[in-house]
């Protein structure tokens, strides 16, 4: 099977590509959870240095209880759970109750499968591809719980700082000098502009995920990535961040969440920040 994906690039993409939509389908459930998840850890440590009892909570993780609907409590079954085709056969609404169905399950999936396959393209049969589908699959899930909760979970940016340093050992992304730099000098960045912000204003700019998440960056494509990586997400955001206060009249005071634009610029950098970097070095040297 393997000499198989080797000799046929076509489809060795498809695999990715369905692999993808399937990973998917479980990121979701990950974004759903895993925030959840860690609220139930919190007061379990809060009762415990309380000296509380503990709360009785029943099994909940990525895998117990089974998927079901918020609202009716109905159970998904096999042929409700296929990335993309079960939304529109069920047209966006759940089975049981008729109830709405966002949105965010079919685009999750599609965004995970169509970069998924694209990787596949780019990067071609081995490791370097393998790699880059777990970043991808990493990155969307941060993504979206970032939208959801403004918090960028340990158990996902730290496994991924260390797996971009190991990955580097013989260089699949960059060199292992580069990749420690930029694991150093991605944490050391946005802590300095946090700090700094917080001294002049009194406030707190960003969260400590960002800073984990941008190091984690660091580690998987080397230092000289991480401008490129940091001024992309600075655009992406700024650009956002207005149109929120000028169309939907977000709340100057109302904290936007960073690492999607870490994310998307992290991204960006992957696929192409290699010849972005040479691109803006020439145009700055020609006379």
């Amino acid at each position: 099977m393997i000499l198989l994906l080797q000799d046929n690039p076509a489809l060795f993409i498809t695999v990715c590509g369905l692999l993808g939509l399937m990973v998917g389908s479980f990121l979701n459930v990950v974004i759903h959870r895993l925030p959840k998840m860690m609220e139930r850890e919190w007061h379990a440590q809060c009762a415990e240095l309380n000296e509380k009892p503990q709360p009785e909570n029943t099994p909940y993780n990525l895998l117990i209880p089974r998927s079901a609907c918020p609202h009716c409590h109905h159970a998904i079954g096999a042929l409700e759970n296929i990335p993309i085709i079960s939304y529109l056969m069920l047209r966006g609404k759940c089975h049981g109750c008729g109830a709405h169905i966002s949105m965010r399950y079919p685009v999750v999936e599609a965004l995970s499968g169509i970069l998924s396959a694209y990787a596949a393209w780019h990067f071609g049969f081995g490791i370097a591809a393998s790699a880059a589908l777990i970043m991808i699959w990493a990155l969307i899930a941060l993504t979206f719980i970032d939208f959801d909760t403004q918090l960028l979970p340990d158990a996902i940016t730290l496994p991924l700082l260390w797996l971009g340093l190991l990955l580097n050992i013989n260089a699949t992304f960059t060199s292992l000098t580069n990749a420690v730099v930029g694991a150093i000098a991605g944490y050391l960045v946005l802590w300095s502009v946090y700090w700094l912000f917080k001294l002049v204003t009194g406030k707190e700019g960003m969260g400590y995920g960002d800073f984990k998440l941008l190091a984690a960056i660091g580690a998987w494509l080397g230092w000289t990535l991480l401008p490129l990586t940091i001024l992309l997400s600075s655009l992406v955001g700024a650009v956002v961040g207005i149109a929120l206060i000028v169309l939907t009249k977000h709340g100057r005071n109302i904290p936007i969440p960073f690492g999607p634009y870490l994310a998307g610029g992290g991204l960006i950098a992957l696929f192409w920040g290699q010849p972005l970097t040479q691109s803006y070095l020439q145009l700055l040297s020609t006379p």
